[in-house]
């Protein structure tokens, strides 16, 4: 079973770790790979997105299994697209056994209570999780050399 899970401050070392880690992070290889998430980050990004999220949600995805965090999903607007855009990493050891899937239906069955009527996801072009979106009811709207941004309705 996967939940939601509100991080605690100083639980943030698992996202620390999840973009410093270059196996998770190769889908952005093109714009660098792993993210350094230094501590001294933290507290802005913390009080962002989980203090005060105006227009943002974040949460861990927890496997009860497991007994571990596997990875995050998160939606903001963005003011660039005037759109929700969401986001899915799960940690490349967990990939494989349907956590992206069920983390997906997590964010957008939260994203719907929140009274977001449409979401995107603009995904990098060689990022297999394209499949992932396009099977879970998101359709392709457009693409550039870069990206390829997907809509769902909710």
């Amino acid at each position: 079973m996967l939940k939601l899970i509100e991080p605690k401050y100083d639980e943030l070392i698992f996202k620390q770790e999840l973009l410093a880690d270059e196996k998770t992070m190769a889908y952005n290889a093109k714009w660098g790979g792993a993210i350094d998430f230094s501590v001294e980050r933290w507290k802005g990004w913390y009080d962002a997105w989980v203090v005060n999220p105006d227009r943002r949600f974040y949460r861990y995805l927890y496997s009860t299994e497991d007994k571990a965090f596997v990875g995050e999903v998160a939606f903001h607007f963005d003011d660039e697209f005037q759109c929700y855009i969401c986001n899915l990493i799960i940690r490349h050891c967990f990939r494989g056994r349907g956590f992206g899937r069920a983390g997906l239906k997590l964010l957008l069955d939260e994203a719907r209570e929140q009274g977001v009527t449409v979401i995107y996801d603009n995904i990098a072009r060689d990022n297999p999780a394209v499949k992932l979106f396009n099977d879970c009811g998101f359709t392709e709207i457009w693409r550039n050399s870069d990206f390829i941004m997907l809509k769902r309705e909710l």
